[in-house]
């Protein structure tokens, strides 16, 4: 029996192992959720000014997705969809949208159907790290309320524009703090504590973390490498809330995005030790495109990519975002997926690897035959949909190739819509609507049968 023939027979024997060891067990997830983050600002997906290697090595040990979107263009609709498996037509949040008697944001309803009751059903314990953003206590929104088991960090999105808040949450309980003190940290620190505590049973820990949203602050130690490169801007103050003053915000994007990448080394250097990383998969993604907030310069430092566009718009820049996905042993290292997906997949997916059914009437569909590199099996998605309240108002959708955009929409519920081929145009700038009629009322339909109404969010025509 030749070396190369029983070098390929261990080969396939410790495959075989690897594969059945977890075959019964139900995966761990965690889920790293940026904030404000552009498709362009990691190294993986092309930043040339600073490098982000340890979420990078997310994509280079396991998927890169290249054509995966967010929720929605802004954060809390786009968590809900998340969370929920709805695009922003049939979502209960669907906008930023304060809750003043509650002082937080619009709370999705008790009987709404989560991921993490999803996966309470099928026996995880469920615990969110971060910017919540979708109801705080004693509301039917409040992440107790909805499948989590523990919570830390900030219930309202409004107090989140502050690292170094008067106080954060655990649970219900007010933690004070004496404003000196950088809230990722404990936010870091805590969700390393709930993967310890919980590592001999299935866990997903969901960490929506507020970087690298404004305001610009980091602590001094992840700026200073920085500031010489950037020091042209040394003079500059970026200002934001509470009357927040950044010197050099320019550099202070970069520092925080080391820092969110520290925490990326410290969870994956946790599950190695552990024992757990060939039972966790790890997801890295952001809620929407960059944003021009607070001093960050996000046309200097070309966050959005090959893309056009930012937070709050329709284009390709202000929803299409990363997705990284790391699973050893199950998925194929330095794969780049094409595959057009979205946050309301995500439900879907996790459900069909917790071993439970999702809910009924989704819209999302499940990722895992990508994931594991059966992409002939892989179910396709009609198309994508998303709607805007601000700004006048915005839907837009993808099918294949195909992009459309509906503006002023609160003005002209039937105005004019923009056709992009977006093989040939990424950057959305030839408007193709007068050359494809046919492709025009295409979307006007998917538009019409997409949108469902809301009570709470809706266009001023409804």
């Amino acid at each position: 029996m030749s070396k190369r023939f029983l070098s390929i027979l261990s080969f396939v024997l410790a495959l075989f192992c690897a594969l059945a060891a977890v075959a019964g067990e139900k995966p761990n997830f965690v889920f790293i959720l940026a904030d404000d983050l552009g498709y362009g600002d990691l190294s993986c997906y092309g930043q040339k000014k600073f490098t982000t290697p340890n979420i990078d090595r997310l994509g280079s040990e396991g998927l890169k997705f290249t054509q995966f979107y967010a929720g929605s263009t802004v954060c809390a609709p786009s968590r809900c969809s998340l969370l929920t498996g709805y695009h922003t037509g049939h979502a209960f949040i669907r906008g930023n949208k304060e809750n003043p008697p509650l002082i937080g944001e619009f709370p999705i309803p008790p009987e709404t159907i989560t991921l993490a009751k999803k996966l309470k059903e099928a026996g995880y314990v469920n615990g969110a790290f971060g910017k919540w953003g979708l109801g705080t206590p004693p509301s039917s929104g409040a992440p107790c309320n909805q499948g989590f088991d523990e919570f830390f960090g900030y219930y309202s999105q409004w107090d989140a524009h502050n690292y170094y808040p008067p106080y954060l949450h655990h649970n219900e309980t007010k933690i004070e703090l004496d404003g000196k003190t950088y809230s990722h940290d404990l936010i870091e620190a805590e969700a390393i504590r709930f993967i310890r505590e919980n590592k001999d049973r299935p866990f997903f820990c969901y960490l929506p973390v507020t970087i690298p949203h404004a305001a610009m602050q980091v602590p001094e130690a992840y700026v200073g490498p920085f500031r010489k490169q950037f020091s042209e801007f040394e003079n500059t103050i970026g200002k934001y809330s509470w009357n927040t003053e950044v010197r050099n915000p320019v550099a202070a994007f970069p520092g925080m995005l080391s820092r969110l990448d520290e925490t990326v080394r410290k969870v994956l250097e946790l599950l190695q030790e552990l024992g757990i990383d060939e039972n966790t998969v790890v997801l890295f993604s952001s809620d929407n495109g960059p944003h021009k907030e607070g001093g960050h310069r996000s046309d200097f430092f070309e966050s959005f990519g090959p893309l056009r566009g930012y937070k709050r718009d329709m284009t390709e820049g202000g929803i299409r975002v990363p997705l990284l996905v790391r699973w050893p042993g199950r998925i194929r290292p330095g794969g780049v997926s094409e595959t057009l997906g979205a946050f309301w997949d995500i439900l879907p997916t996790f459900c069909e690897l917790a071993g439970t059914e999702p809910p009924p009437g989704i819209d999302g569909i499940s990722l895992v035959s990508t994931f594991l590199g059966k992409p002939e099996e892989q179910k396709q998605h009609e198309y994508l949909y998303w709607e805007f309240y601000e700004q006048g108002g915005k839907v837009a959708a993808r099918k294949g190739d195909w992009k459309a955009i509906r503006l002023n929409v609160n003005a002209e519920p039937n105005g004019p819509v923009e056709l992009y081929n977006l093989k040939d145009d990424i950057r959305e700038l030839n408007d193709l609507s007068n050359d494809h009629p046919e492709r025009v009322r295409e979307f006007e339909e998917i538009f019409r049968k997409a949108h469902t109404r809301s009570d709470v969010f809706h266009f001023d025509w409804e």
